[in-house]
């Protein structure tokens, strides 16, 4: 490797050394003092690079391509206030166990705390949220160093993944000339082939991952403790980069327990629902009044994060059954603070062992009391007549093409996914953001997911994440992502609606609901995208167009917001009363 001083030389050797251990991708963000580094990946013909103006759209847009990819999506800024821009994506990666590469760029050392233009105290700066943090030494032409360079990029990266996945911040300080100057006697004469250009092809350090397992004995103890005639399986909202369903529906099988599937878990759509028992529609049954009457399971396994449903979370909050929370980590995730056990074990893996020894004779009639529950949702659905936002969400499962990544806001359009999105066969790939289930960075993390696949992209968001991230639509244009946006507009948020505070008002309209009264019809000519705004008695004829298109479709379809929220109160009133005559 050649290059015209130590600036260029490290920025080079690094970029290298993540192009050798896999990485294919960057998200780079404009500055001056990020120079030597988008320089290295923009001259790398191994990496493709993605240019963002915003850098929080930088950082939500890679944090969407690892959530849907599994791999790390480096993201690139300069010193100042670009670096705290990344900060909420950050936290969402932390909380969610996406991996991310976090490259800020920085001052050199002396004119730190100087008052020296763009510049503040980037050390540490996203605090705990981080798995790692390095404050990068400053560039130098040695054999140690260069060595030293080369580990560093091998060990962030594999901080950021395994079991305990998420993002690794390495500060990078440079000083002047940033740009790939020559620079007279900067590179000495005489440095290793190995120093600049590593052993052979391969990564400078190779890492081994593996998967925690429980041992033989505790593994046989829990196969054990599963033998029970009543039980459940409950995936929540899976890590990145998922459930192993096959290993997932085999426990189900062997234990004879059904799965309680959130839309975001991976287990809610796919061919395994065929033969396994795959529940959907427990937000509207799970209330005090049904399932005061059933008997309480007697074990729950409980996989990936919380469960978006707070009627479930609730449920199993009341039952007096043993749950064993299973984490790869080893952390707790389980807010009720109910669970008994904690097991720290891969998921998959783990169910995969534990069906070849568990051998239920589940009991029929308690099957029974989930299987027409469920029906008698789903019956109540389809015997809605009422226009409400519920529906916008099932159509979008129902119809989206064969296979589809569909990304969905936080608020209201993941709760109505969640109840309203039948269990079915079909190919979906269904992601959010329910580490911190923010609505900012929403329209980019969809396009980011959409980038790192030949699916189809729908994002289902409300109004409110739409306009907290129009930055974000830049891509389309810019990096060449095409996606289906069904745009929920209710003016405002809607979500408070299921709050008390909707009794008071004032405060709750202006500043809870807030309605915005804009018209985002503006977005069609500034971001060069089709914008249709239609009734939503038209959705589906309008959806079914869309994903049949080229190009990127915003299709608003405009609701009430408190209209909606008695329609779904009015749903479960229904649901209940069936259930318990």
């Amino acid at each position: 490797m050649t290059a015209p001083n130590r600036n260029a030389l490290w920025a080079r050797t690094f970029v290298d050394e993540l192009a050798r251990t896999g990485i294919d991708a960057v998200c780079i963000a404009p500055g001056s003092r990020s120079t030597p580094l988008t320089e290295a990946f923009d001259g790398h013909d191994d990496i493709e690079t993605f240019s963002h103006l915003d850098e929080r759209s930088a950082a939500y847009f890679a944090l969407g391509r690892a959530r849907r990819s599994g791999e790390v999506t480096p993201i690139v800024c300069t010193s100042g206030t670009a670096a705290a821009n990344f900060h909420p994506a950050i936290i969402e990666a932390s909380q969610s166990r996406v991996p991310m590469l976090v490259l800020t760029a920085d001052r050199p050392p002396e004119l730190r705390d100087s008052g020296a233009n763009q510049t503040i105290d980037q050390e540490k700066l996203y605090g705990d949220a981080v798995r790692w943090y390095k404050d990068m030494p400053e560039p130098e032409a040695t054999e140690r160093k260069l060595r030293s360079l080369r580990t560093t990029a091998s060990r962030a990266l594999s901080e950021s993944t395994g079991a305990d996945s998420g993002p690794v911040h390495l500060n990078f300080p440079f000083r002047k000339p940033l740009e790939p100057t020559a620079v007279e006697d900067d590179i000495p004469n005489g440095l290793s082939r190995e120093a600049l250009d590593g052993r052979d092809d391969d990564p400078y350090v190779k890492t081994t991952g593996g998967v925690p397992e429980l041992s033989e004995d505790n593994l046989r103890k829990l196969a054990d403790e599963l033998t029970a005639d009543r039980g459940l399986i409950v995936a929540g909202p899976a890590d990145s980069p998922g459930f192993n369903t096959e290993a997932i529906a085999a426990l189900a099988h062997a234990t004879g327990f059904p799965i309680v599937a959130d839309p975001l878990s991976g287990l809610r759509f796919g061919g395994h629902t065929r033969t396994t028992t795959v529940l959907g529609g427990y937000d509207a049954y799970l209330d005090e009044r049904v399932t005061d009457d059933w008997p309480d399971p007697q074990a729950v396994v409980r996989i990936g994060a919380s469960p978006t449903s707070k009627p479930l979370r609730k449920y199993l909050a009341r039952t007096d059954a043993r749950q064993y929370l299973v984490d790869p980590a080893g952390r707790w995730r389980e807010a009720e603070f109910t669970a008994t056990n904690l097991v720290e074990a891969e998921p998959s893996v783990l169910a995969w062992r534990l069906s070849q020894l568990v051998r239920n004779r589940p009991d029929s009639e308690w099957n029974q009391l989930w299987t027409d529950a469920e029906e008698t949702h789903w019956d109540a659905v389809d015997a809605e007549t009422g226009a409400f936002e519920g529906r916008v969400a099932a159509d979008v499962a129902e119809l989206a093409p064969e296979p589809s990544t569909v990304f969905v806001s936080n608020s209201m359009p993941v709760r109505d996914l969640d109840r309203f999105a039948r269990p079915s066969t079909k190919a979906r790939t269904v992601l959010g953001n329910r580490g911190a289930s923010g609505i900012d960075g929403i329209v980019s993390s969809a396009l980011g997911a959409g980038s790192a696949t030949t699916d189809h992209l729908t994002l289902l968001t409300g109004d409110l994440a739409y306009y907290h991230d129009m930055n974000g639509l830049l891509a389309l244009g810019r990096l060449g992502v095409d996606a289906t946006i069904v745009l929920v507009n209710n003016d405002g948020g809607g979500i408070f609606h299921m709050l008390p505070i909707e009794e008071f008002e004032p405060p709750f309209t202006e500043q809870f609901k807030t309605p915005h009264g804009l018209d985002f019809e503006a977005t069609e000519d500034l971001y060069d995208l089709s914008f249709d705004s239609v009734e939503m008695g038209d959705f589906r004829d309008a959806y079914a167009e869309s994903v049949a298109s080229v190009g990127t479709d915003v299709i608003e379809v405009r609701t009430d917001a408190k209209d909606s929220h008695r329609v779904r109160d009015d749903l479960r009133e229904r649901v209940v009363d069936a259930l318990t005559d």
